[in-house]
């Protein structure tokens, strides 16, 4: 088995949902400027940036190199990570997405970082138990974790009605996946069409969460993507380009928790849930 030492963090998206205001959410002053300006990765939780806690699991997981995929306008960001508390167990570059195209373009920014080599993506947004990014990163071959969804709702701060905005993966009976169901009335399938109407069969479905396992195969399929229905380029889209094209992706079981930042709401959940750690980025 090998390892993979590099991951790609996507930070460049405009946090439309965490800017909408929620009287019921509960935030301090800190928190609300950051909800503000959707920098969720910088929304304060025990008074560290929770991208800290995202840099920590990754460092946990024996992954020393990092991209952040960040706007142009990035400066709070850089800020923090290159000169006020850089991290000390991984090397981070930044990496600007010009526009907020989608996370296929995100992904294509990075082509040059990689230098061929194989890579980890993530969402900035989501923090994602160690385990599952410690084998992810032991694949020889792309892949992903597949979580159950009763699971997620058990030990995540995602309700269920949540878990209707991740795609769906099918496996066969070797690990391997068949198909992808983005939101999930598609899907894209190694077999059919994309986007033909998907067989109602749940029980073999589970849930990705935007963490991927890459080789340099994928950025092709970035490109090849069509806009979606958002007008964006989207990553799971571009999965389902490269699975028709001929890539396998291996499914690794999952447990959580995966602790979701992506709403006003959310904050003072993942707080709670963090109680007591110390982040080691």
């Amino acid at each position: 088995m090998g390892h993979t030492g590099r991951a790609v963090i996507l930070a460049r998206g405009l946090g439309t949902r965490m800017r909408v205001q929620d009287p019921a959410a509960i935030l301090n002053d800190a928190q609300r400027r950051a909800a503000d300006t959707g920098h969720k990765a910088l929304m304060p939780i025990h008074g560290r940036p929770f991208l800290d806690y995202v840099l920590s699991a990754i460092g946990d997981a024996g992954i020393e190199h990092i991209a952040l995929v960040v706007a142009p306008d990035h400066d709070a960001l850089r800020q923090r990570y290159e000169r006020d508390a850089p991290p000390s167990r991984a090397r981070v570059t930044f990496v600007v997405q010009p526009e907020a195209r989608g996370t296929a373009d995100a992904v294509l920014a990075v082509q040059p970082w990689t230098s061929g080599d194989p890579f980890l993506v993530m969402n900035a947004d989501n923090l994602y138990p160690v385990a599952a990014l410690r084998d992810l990163a032991a694949l020889d071959e792309p892949g992903l974790p597949g979580f159950d969804a009763d699971d997620l709702v058990r030990t995540s701060n995602i309700p269920r009605e949540r878990i209707a905005s991740f795609a769906l993966i099918e496996t066969d009976g070797r690990g391997y996946m068949t198909s992808i169901v983005e939101k999930p009335q598609h899907v894209v399938n190694a077999q059919h069409p994309l986007h033909a109407q998907h067989p109602q069969h749940p029980q073999h479905l589970g849930i990705s969460m935007n963490v991927w396992r890459f080789d340099e195969r994928i950025f092709d399929a970035c490109r090849a993507v069509p806009r979606s229905a958002r007008g964006e380029f989207e990553l799971p889209e571009a999965v389902g380009v490269a699975l028709v094209r001929g890539t396998r992706f291996r499914v690794i079981p999952a447990r959580g928790p995966v602790l979701d930042l992506s709403r006003r709401a959310d904050a003072a959940d993942v707080e709670r849930r963090l109680s007591g750690v110390e982040p080691k980025p």
